[in-house]
C-alpha cells in the first residue's frame, strides 16, 4: 500500500513538472523558436571551430630544396562530419567534471603534432658535390697542359722557320753563284728557280740546286729539332742534341772514280758502318785515326784503299776538317752508295740494289739545340768545303793498281751476294716452275673437248720425258769427266 502511494506521488510530481514546462510556451511559434535556438547553439560552436582552426603547413627540408604543402579547406561533406564531432564534444563539455573519475591519470604530452610533422635533419653536402675549384683539379691540369702544348707548338714552329730563313739568307749568294737553279719545288714541268726553301714539315726544310758541271744536282736538307713537340723539348733537357744540315750531291758517272771514303767523328763512322750498305762491304776495317794527316783526335777515317786517303787529304781539305771539326759530323764519298741496308722479312734481296756516285755531308749547327739565327753564319765556310769537294772528286783519279783493286773488290762483293742469294734464287725458280705447271694443268682440265684434252696431256708427258732424258745425259757427262 505504501508502495502504491509512493508511485502515485511520483506521477503527480512528473505531471506538474511537464505542465509547468509547457506553460512557458504560449503557442507553436514559441516551440519552434526554442528548437531553433537550441540548434543555433551547436551551429555557433561549429562555425567557431571551423574559423579558429588554422590551416596546417607541413614543411620538409631535403639536402638543398624545400617543399611546402598547404592543406586547404575540406569540402562540404567533410564539414558535416566535423559538425557532428563538434556536437559530440559540446555534449561532453556540458557534463560536470568529476575529480575522482580521473584519479591516477597522468598528463601525457600531445604527440599527434609530432607524428604529423617529419623531423628536420640537416645533412652535410659531400665534398665531391660541392662547387669549389678543388673539384676540378684534373680538368684544370688537362686544360693547362693543352694550352702549354699549343703555345710550345707555335713558338717552336716559328723558331725553326726563322732559323731556316736565316740559313738561306746567309748562303743564298754562294749558291746562286755556283748553281743555275736554286730552289726548284718540282711542281712545274720545266725546272724553275723559286729562290726559297721548301717546307716538308715543321722541322725539316729542303732546297734543291742544279745546273753545275760534274754533278746532276745537290739536295740540301735542314733537319732542325722538333721544337714544336713539347715531349721532345722535355726529352732534350735530359739529352741535348744539335740541329743538322745534310747535303747530298749526286755526281755524274764519268766525273767520279770507283772508291769509297769517309771521315768524321768516331761514333758517327761506327754507326754509318753498321747502317750503310757500301761502308759495311767495302770498308770492313775499324775507323782509323787521322793524326797522321794532322786531323784532331775527334775525327777518324774509313777508306777502301790507302791511295784514296792520300789523294783526298790534301792541304785545303785538312784545313777545313781541322778548323771546323766541332761542326763536322761526317763526310762520305762513294761510287756504290745505295742507302741503308735493305733487309727483307723473308731473307736477303734477290738482286743487288741500284747504286749512285754520291757525296754526303752532315754538319752540326752550333749551339747544341740553343741555336740563334746569327749562328747560321758559322756554317758558310762548310758550304765552301762542299763546293771544293765536288771539284776534288772530279779531279781525283786512281792509278792502274788502285783501279784493279777496286774492280776486284766490287767483283768480290757481287760474288758473295750471289752465294748468299743462291738458295733463294733456286726456291724462286722452283716456285715459278710449279706455278707454270699448275696453270697448264688448269688449262687442260678446263678443256671441254675430250680428244683435245687427251692430246694436251700427251704433249705435257712428252715434254717431261725430254727434260728427264736431258738431265740423265748431263749426269752421264759429269761422271765421264770425273773418271
Amino acid at each position: 500500500m505504501k508502495a502504491f502511494l509512493a508511485f502515485c506521488v511520483v506521477l503527480l510530481v512528473f505531471g506538474s513538472v511537464s505542465e509547468a514546462k509547457f506553460d512557458d510556451f504560449e503557442d507553436e511559434e514559441d516551440i519552434v523558436e526554442y528548437d531553433d535556438n537550441d540548434f543555433a547553439e551547436f551551429e555557433d560552436v561549429t562555425e567557431d571551430s571551423v574559423t579558429e582552426n588554422p590551416q596546417r603547413v607541413i614543411t620538409t627540408e631535403d639536402d638543398e630544396d624545400e617543399t611546402t604543402v598547404e592543406l586547404e579547406g575540406q569540402d562540404e561533406n567533410q564539414e558535416g562530419d566535423f559538425e557532428d564531432t563538434d556536437t559530440h564534444e559540446g555534449d561532453t563539455e556540458s557534463e560536470p567534471y568529476d575529480d575522482e573519475e580521473f584519479e591516477g591519470y597522468e598528463d601525457k604530452p600531445d604527440t599527434s603534432s609530432s607524428k604529423n610533422k617529419d623531423p628536420i635533419t640537416i645533412v652535410d653536402v659531400p665534398a665531391h658535390l660541392q662547387n669549389s675549384w678543388e673539384s676540378y683539379y684534373l680538368e684544370i691540369l688537362m686544360v693547362t697542359g693543352l694550352l702549354a702544348y699549343i703555345m710550345n707548338y707555335i713558338i717552336g714552329k716559328n723558331k725553326n722557320s726563322r732559323l731556316a730563313q736565316a740559313w738561306f739568307n746567309t748562303h743564298r749568294e754562294l749558291l746562286e753563284s755556283n748553281f743555275t737553279l736554286v730552289g726548284d719545288d718540282g711542281t712545274n714541268k720545266e725546272a724553275t728557280s723559286t729562290g726559297k726553301l721548301n717546307q716538308e714539315n715543321e722541322h725539316i726544310y729542303n732546297l734543291w740546286c742544279s745546273g753545275r758541271v760534274c754533278c746532276e744536282g745537290m739536295l740540301i736538307q735542314l733537319r732542325f729539332l722538333k721544337r714544336q713537340d713539347l715531349l721532345n723539348v722535355l726529352a732534350r733537357m735530359m739529352r741535348p742534341v744539335s740541329d743538322q744540315v745534310q747535303i747530298k750531291v749526286t755526281m755524274n758517272d764519268e766525273d767520279m772514280d770507283t772508291y769509297v771514303f769517309a771521315v768524321g767523328t768516331r761514333k758517327a763512322l761506327v754507326r754509318l758502318q753498321k747502317e750503310m750498305q757500301d761502308l759495311s762491304e767495302f770498308c770492313s776495317d775499324k775507323p782509323k785515326s787521322g793524326a797522321k794527316y794532322g786531323l784532331p783526335d775527334s775525327l777518324a777515317i774509313l777508306s777502301e784503299m790507302g791511295e784514296v786517303t792520300e789523294g783526298m787529304m790534301d792541304t785545303k781539305m785538312v784545313h777545313f776538317l781541322t778548323h771546323y771539326a766541332d761542326k763536322i759530323e761526317s763526310v762520305h764519298f762513294s761510287d756504290q752508295f745505295s742507302g741503308p741496308k735493305i733487309m727483307q722479312e723473308e731473307g736477303q734481296p734477290l738482286k743487288l740494289p741500284d747504286t749512285k756516285r754520291t757525296l754526303l755531308f752532315t754538319f752540326n749547327v752550333p749551339g747544341s739545340g740553343n741555336t740563334y739565327p746569327k749562328d747560321m753564319e758559322a756554317l758558310l765556310p762548310l758550304m765552301n768545303m762542299v763546293i771544293y769537294s765536288i771539284d776534288k772528286a772530279k779531279k781525283f783519279r786512281l792509278n792502274r793498281e788502285g783501279k784493279q783493286k777496286a774492280d776486284k773488290n766490287r767483283a768480290r762483293v757481287e760474288e758473295n751476294f750471289l752465294k748468299l742469294t743462291h738458295v733463294q734464287r733456286q726456291e724462286a725458280a722452283q716456285s715459278r716452275r710449279e706455278e707454270k705447271k699448275r696453270a697448264e694443268k688448269e688449262r687442260i682440265m678446263n678443256e671441254e673437248d675430250p680428244e683435245k684434252q687427251r692430246r694436251l696431256e700427251e704433249a705435257a708427258l712428252r715434254r717431261e720425258q725430254k727434260k728427264l732424258e736431258k738431265k740423265q745425259m748431263k749426269m752421264k757427262q759429269i761422271k765421264v769427266k770425273a773418271m
